[in-house]
């Protein structure tokens, strides 16, 4: 378990932050879901463990979302996002010349802008299959939604990246 829970702490912290847009919110969201995915199904068999350490996650985002939705009505002067920047790594960038690098950067900067204009479940479905490399059966469980829906939030998600990051290109 706790081999599964740190191959995937990194991209689930990323995913909660273009999700949630502050820092805080976003650990505390990776930190609930793995604490349940131990407590409840630590005994499930571990081919299991992704699909439902997903969909926890998904489910502990959307319960921000809600409460959030709340904070604001009722606490309007709470300043979010914390900086506007998720904080994407990039692998290995010293390995890359300085150019790369830079190029890198701002594709990440760009891909981060455009994920976040997306709505929630075209956020969460592009996420799970194209980071979390998940199936659409997996995806569908860890939502919650037919296998049908997964394909069409993903569609919609990849056209309005894709109109989304031709504008921005240079």
């Amino acid at each position: 378990m706790a081999r599964f829970l740190a191959s995937v702490e990194h991209r689930a912290f990323r995913m909660a932050m273009v999700a949630v847009r502050h820092r805080d919110d976003a650990l505390d969201i990776v930190q609930d879901a793995m604490l349940q995915l131990v407590q409840r199904y630590g005994g499930r068999d571990s081919a299991e463990w992704p699909p439902l350490f997903h969909r926890i996650l998904q489910n502990r985002i959307m319960d921000c979302h809600r409460g959030k939705r709340w904070s604001r009505l009722l606490m309007p002067w709470r300043e979010e996002p914390e900086d506007g920047h998720p904080g994407f790594d990039i692998a290995d960038p010293q390995q890359l010349p300085q150019a790369e690098r830079l190029q890198q950067t701002r594709a990440m900067q760009r891909l981060q802008s455009a994920l976040q204009q997306l709505p929630l479940r075209q956020q969460q479905v592009y996420l799970l299959r194209h980071w979390e490399g998940l199936d659409v059966k997996q995806t569908a469980e860890a939502m919650r939604c037919s296998e049908g829906s997964v394909k069409t939030h993903l569609s919609r998600a990849l056209a309005a990246l894709k109109t989304q990051l031709a504008e921005d290109w240079p």
